[in-house]
Formats: C-alpha cells, structure tokens, sequence
C-alpha cells in the first residue's frame, strides 16, 4: 500500500482527483487530494509560493504519512518539488503529471510567455480567472468534462504564479517520475529532458490531453501505482 498526496494545476480543488483517488483506493492504496490554500473551498485564504509549498509539507506531517508520493499536476508541479525536498525521509518518490517543475529562483510564469497572464492578473485584482469550457477544448474531454472543470475553477491567486521557487538541491536529487500527456506534442520541456535523458527521472506517456485526471483517471492511477512501487532508485533526501 501506497500513500499518494495528490495536488491539482491552477484553478483547480481536490475534488479534481475524486475519480483517480477512488481508483487507488480501491487497490488499496492511500489517496489523499489536497486543495491548495486560496482554491476550491480555501477560497478567501492568503496564498503566495511559501504558502503553497508549506500547504503540501503540512498535510503531510497532519496525515502522519511516511514513505509518501508526492503528486503535482501542472502548476501545482512547482510547489510540490518544493516540497518534496523539505519532508526529507518522508519521500518515497515524486511524480510530476504534466507539470512544470521549480527552477530555484524562477517563478512558474518565468519559463513560457506570459503576457497574457500578467494582463490577466493587472485585470482581475492579481487573479488568474479560471478558465471557461470552452478553454479546454482540444484536450480528450467530453463537453460533460469541460463544463464540470470550469464549474469547479476558482480564481488563481496572482502571487503564487510570480513568486520564485526555492530549491536548496538539484533536482536530480529527488526520486522523480514524469507523465507527459502526448496530445499537444512529445516535446519535453529542457529541465525535465536531462533528467530524464541523465537517467535521474523515469518518463511515463499518457496519450491524452492536459488534464488526464478527468480525461483518463483510471489510466492515470494504474500509472501512479506504477510510479509508487518500490524500486531502486535515489533513495530519499535527508531530513
């Protein structure tokens, strides 16, 4: 049995794992979603980068998890591998799904264009508005998906978009796996190609869109059961 911390992209909740989290624990495993302060029902909650990162540490340690596979979907990959060094012995493996990952004194809006947000956030009080259904189209979703993502968005606090990543190792350091959804492309962001290229991650595809929690969970929680096992690897930071 596995214990699986599981932390959606921006705008999104816990609930967004409900149907990969009944799949794992119907095999047995631990699965514990996690809505990020400022999201979902935290609604109304101060959130920046530190918060984020913390939120991840301290549902752990609440939780009393050891031996813990961390798991961050798109944004929220940054703050997870922030995390994921500071609960040290705790950390069995990290998966990234689809995610951009920390870069030590880069933000998460450093690494792509991001015009179009910052616009977004002088606009909307320094929020990123969630996105409609329409914004998903293209992605392996049925019109049903696409309307039940964008009820649950909730505005995206601006400061945990801006603020830098603080990384004390490398990330070659962190026990890693990274799922790559293929439907926009099999190009892997430079960061996460040498890692896994060097041999430090293992890269598992998914052949569906952005969002595969709703797109294909169970598919994706057979991929993080796989990711969870034991196995020789870097073993865990120490505390």
């Amino acid at each position: 049995m596995t214990d699986f911390v599981m932390v959606a992209g921006a705008w999104l909740g816990a609930w967004a794992w409900d149907e990969v989290a009944g799949e794992l624990r119907a095999s047995g495993h631990g699965a514990h979603p996690l809505s990020l302060s400022g999201l979902a029902e935290r609604q109304g909650q101060h959130a920046d980068q530190r918060t984020h990162v913390q939120d991840i540490v301290t549902e752990v340690e609440r939780l009393g998890l050891r031996d813990v596979v961390l798991v961050g979907h798109s944004y929220s990959g940054v703050p997870v591998g922030q995390a994921a060094e500071r609960i040290g012995e705790r950390l069995r493996r990290v998966v990234f799904v689809d995610s951009d990952v920390p870069v030590n004194g880069a933000s998460f809006l450093s690494g792509w264009p991001s015009e179009q947000v910052v616009r977004e956030l002088e606009e909307n009080d320094g929020f990123w508005p969630p996105r409609t259904a329409e914004g998903y189209a293209g992605q392996g979703l049925t019109d049903e998906q696409r309307a039940r993502l964008a009820a649950g968005g909730t505005p995206h606090p601006g400061a945990t978009l801006t603020e830098p990543a603080v990384l004390e190792r490398p990330l070659a350091e962190l026990p890693g796996t990274y799922i790559q959804c293929l439907l926009e492309g099999d190009d892997l962001m430079p960061s996460v190609a040498r890692l896994v290229e060097e041999g430090h991650w293992e890269l598992m595809t998914m052949d569906t869109g952005h969002w595969p929690m709703v797109s294909r969970p169970r598919e994706l929680a057979g991929l993080l059961a796989t990711a969870g096992r034991d196995r020789e690897a870097a073993p865990p930071l120490p505390s």
